[in-house]
């Protein structure tokens, strides 16, 4: 297993994400991570019956120690109607994953969604109140552009406070035709040539990009509206068939490349995976084991037309 570290945090750079928790059989997935030397877990607010699961497993195993704990809250579709980017929805959210989790501190916490319209001042305030009380340890964004990053980081600044430690985006090898879900931030390039400049953490979700890069779509098939919507395009396709050449090139899976590239970015990067099996898992694990050139990642993402022999 290979680390990252967020404000002093040591995590493994693979973290298993529980969107999807509640269609497991059981926690053994958690055990099989956990297992593979795994000590990060991202979860949410918002995923609602996540957090009570994850906590009863830390508390079976006797794993809060061990593992690194990243949660989301303030999600605009997650409690009363109205805007909840703010200091009241935030305290809410972050009370209540306390209580689910079973613990008195949150490692990561992040908000879930941005609210433009929301002036990021006492945004920030509330959340350095929460690392002054201890009930967080390093707080982020997830889905909030860098600009607004920008923005809230330059504000802490001037006020002798801490800003944003990481970035929760999407960011994979197949580029997002649109947001995947309502109010989600795909990383461009923009994003990405700030994150080398300021060398900020980023934690990328749906890093496989839903299994766009695991065989079992193609062109042809379009029965997935989602993966159409959002991955299916001519550059994807022949970021696709790259990603299969160079996979045979190197004996590996294509999902493997596709993830080896996230972690390959010039920034400190994690990845948030969702695995159904223990052959999935071992697949990702054994995605950290591959060594991909900066040619090979720039012809990848068809920043370059040929590949060296």
């Amino acid at each position: 297993m290979k680390f990252i570290e967020v404000n002093g945090i040591k995590l493994s750079r693979l973290m298993i994400g529980t969107g999807d928790i509640r269609k497991w059989d059981s926690t053994e997935m958690l055990d099989q991570f956990a297992a593979a030397g795994g000590t990060a877990i991202d979860t949410a607010h918002q995923y609602r019956e996540a957090e009570k699961i994850v906590g009863q497993w830390l508390r079976e195993t006797g794993n809060r120690d061990k593992m690194v704990i990243m949660t989301k809250g303030a999600h605009h579709d997650d409690g009363s109607p109205g805007a909840r980017v703010t200091p009241e929805a935030i305290r809410k959210d972050l009370s209540e994953s306390l209580e689910r989790l079973g613990t008195d501190r949150i490692d990561l916490y992040a908000l879930h969604r941005d609210d433009p319209s929301v002036a990021v001042g006492p945004i920030v305030e509330e959340l350095n109140r929460q690392l002054e009380d201890g009930r967080v340890r390093a707080i982020g964004a997830s889905n909030w552009t860098y600009l607004r990053i920008k923005e809230a980081n330059e504000y802490a600044a001037t006020h002798g406070l801490c800003g944003f430690m990481f970035n929760s985006v999407n960011l994979s090898l197949a580029k997002a035709n649109e947001p995947r879900w309502e109010g989600c931030v795909s990383a461009d390039e923009a994003t990405s040539d700030w994150h080398k400049a300021n060398r900020l953490p980023l934690l990328s979700w749906s890093a496989q990009a839903g299994g766009f890069f695991s065989g079992l779509f193609s062109p042809e098939d379009r029965s997935n509206a989602e993966m159409v919507r959002v991955y299916y395009s001519e550059d994807n396709w022949e970021r696709y068939r790259r990603a299969v050449k160079l996979a045979a090139e190197k004996q590996v899976t294509p999902n493997q490349i596709a993830l080896s590239f996230v972690l390959s970015r010039p920034f400190p990067t994690g990845a948030i995976i969702g695995p159904r099996s223990e052959s999935e898992l071992n697949d990702s694990l054994q995605a950290m084991n591959i060594e991909l050139t900066r040619e090979q990642t720039d012809w990848l993402n068809l920043e370059r037309e040929e590949l060296a022999e």
